[in-house]
């Protein structure tokens, strides 16, 4: 009797054992991964993320800062040795740049008229000039009623050294009979009035030159072909880019005595200045002190405000360091980074004074010997 199998146990179909084969490796993979998990071996390299986040700088509960040695030269940290020397005493002064009068002009009109072209035609702005160059000419602009005026006393004249002319050529043909004396005497009155009648005939229409008094750069032009000025009316300002000094005002007349050497910042550069001298009567409640500009690493135009540092004679002790090294905290403090460690840089609050334009003076909470770092102190702060 032949035995029938149930179904239950009949072999699977030829064309159902593909898709059989694929649900149990994919079933066998997803056990795997299961197994294996995300977690770093030994074998296996560590993530970037994770290299990265031990190498971050980090803020102490202390206030100081963790800086990894990699960062540092990143930031381009940079620190020096505080020294403890006697510097001089400075002091702080508003100022501005003016032309050195005795290298700067200024071309005014001194009556009105009408501005007419010069030789070359009317300076620009930045041309260079010479002493006594014709800038432009100046036509004298008279009334109806100047003008009848002239024209009358030229005519006068005109009339008048007709007569002494005749006079003149008699008394020489009439020579021998009439005194010497009498010829002379009618030569010199001919003579006198012709020069007359030429300088009443060229103020009548002669145009006025206007020129340079200095040699240097026109630094303003404030007139145009055909423009009518009045007298005292600002033409041109020539200056000397060379020759500049620096005026700066004091509030208290101590700190005028003993300043020496000065210097001032500027975008791009300083000033080095030298102390020429100050006056001795207030002008709007302050000393006005002049300095000039000795040396110039940058380029300053003539009535640009600065802050001078002068000076004096007096000394202090303390630590000389640049002016970047100076920071503030939260409380507006100021503040200096101290190099504590390879890796730890811890704030300390200090008291400084400007000492030139470029560097500062710590006068309290530096010790001999302290590593201040003086290029990178502003990220130190933001390191959170």
């Amino acid at each position: 009797m032949s035995r029938q199998l149930s179904p239950l146990f009949m072999p699977p179909p030829i064309n159902r054992l593909p898709h059989l084969l694929a649900s149990l490796s994919l079933v066998l993979g997803v056990q795997a991964s299961q197994a294996h998990g995300d977690e770093p071996h030994d074998d296996a390299p560590a993530s970037p993320a994770h290299v990265a986040s031990t190498d971050r700088p980090q803020r102490q509960p202390d206030g100081s800062v963790w800086l990894p040695k990699p960062v540092q030269h990143r930031l381009g940290v940079l620190t020096q040795v505080a020294q403890l020397q006697e510097h001089p005493v400075t002091f702080e002064f508003n100022g501005r740049v003016l032309p050195d009068p005795n290298a700067g002009g200024r071309v005014q009109a001194t009556q009105a008229g009408r501005i007419e072209p010069g030789p070359q035609g009317l300076p620009v702005l930045g041309q260079a000039v010479r002493k006594g160059q014709v800038l432009a000419y100046l036509r004298p602009a008279a009334s109806a009623i100047d003008q009848a005026n002239q024209q009358a006393a030229l005519a006068e004249l005109d009339a008048q050294y007709a007569v002494a002319e005749r006079k003149a050529a008699r008394y020489e043909q009439l020579e021998g009979a009439v005194p010497q004396k009498d010829i002379e005497a009618a030569r010199v009155e001919r003579d006198a009035l012709k020069k007359r009648r030429a300088a009443v005939g060229a103020s009548v229409s002669a145009p006025q030159a206007l020129i340079a008094p200095v040699s240097g750069t026109v630094a303003s032009a404030n007139v145009v072909i055909g423009q009518v000025v009045d007298a005292k009316d600002v033409l041109f300002d020539i200056v000397n880019p060379a020759q500049l000094v620096v005026e700066a005002l004091a509030y208290d007349a101590a700190q005028v005595q003993g300043l020496g050497r000065a210097s001032a910042a500027v975008p791009g550069g300083e000033l080095q200045l030298q102390f020429l001298g100050g006056g001795r009567q207030l002008r709007e409640q302050a000393l006005p002190l002049l300095f000039r500009v000795t040396q110039a690493t940058a380029p300053v135009a003539v009535g640009q405000t600065l802050k001078v540092t002068a000076q004096s004679a007096q000394r202090q002790a303390g630590a000389a360091l640049p002016l970047a090294a100076l920071d503030r905290n939260a409380a507006g403090e100021s503040i200096v980074w101290l190099h504590t460690a390879p890796e730890r840089f811890a704030p300390r609050v200090v008291r400084a004074r400007p000492l030139d334009a470029r560097s500062v003076l710590v006068t309290e909470g530096l010790q001999a010997g302290d590593r201040v770092v003086t290029q990178g102190a502003s990220l130190l702060a933001q390191v959170r």
